[in-house]
């Protein structure tokens, strides 16, 4: 064998017992997962503070106002009614609901719970809705109950995805 088989040879073994060395490391335990904040307090904070900037577009009679606090593709149904989808159309349903002189609505959630997540919560709560009766009857007030789905929106807000107002007293 010559020299430079010689060196040939052994720069090979050497690489040969490096990578086999190798095949031994371990690698270092992985850090365990960074726990997410709770936000939960402050998410229901936040979703009680839209509830109230809320009924003050809806008292304004202001129909964009009050079709803001819905994501684009939301669902409002309420009672007898068809579903209205998307934010467009429950801005026209609030026009039409506000062209009524006599119209207000009010309404207070009761219980707010917020995902462990913080991509989503519901709220349940308590609402009056007034509209003017029909040929010198007296006003239609129906005062129940009413169900948000929420869900957080890219930028942090939140946007109602589902506006479920029923019947129900209790």
């Amino acid at each position: 064998m010559t020299h430079l088989g010689a060196l040939g040879f052994g720069a090979c073994v050497l690489s040969a017992t490096m990578a086999l060395a190798s095949c031994n490391e371990t690698a270092p335990p992985a850090s365990p997962p960074v726990a997410a904040a709770d936000t939960r307090a402050a998410d229901e904070a936040a979703i009680r503070a839209a509830d109230q900037n809320w009924v003050k577009a809806i008292a304004a009679k202001d129909a964009p106002g009050a079709a803001s606090f819905y994501a684009d593709n939301a669902a409002l149904m309420a009672a007898g009614a068809p579903v209205t989808t998307g934010k467009d159309a429950i801005q026209k349903e609030f026009a039409g609901m506000m062209g009524d002189p006599q119209f207000a609505l009010t309404f207070s959630p009761t219980k707010v719970v917020v995902s462990k997540s913080g991509d989503m919560a519901y709220e349940i709560g308590d609402y009056q809705i007034t509209f003017s009766g029909k040929k010198g009857k007296p006003n239609v007030v129906t005062k129940a109950m009413y169900v948000v789905v929420w869900g957080k929106q890219a930028d942090g807000s939140w946007k109602a995805l589902v506006d479920a107002p029923n019947t129900t007293t209790d």
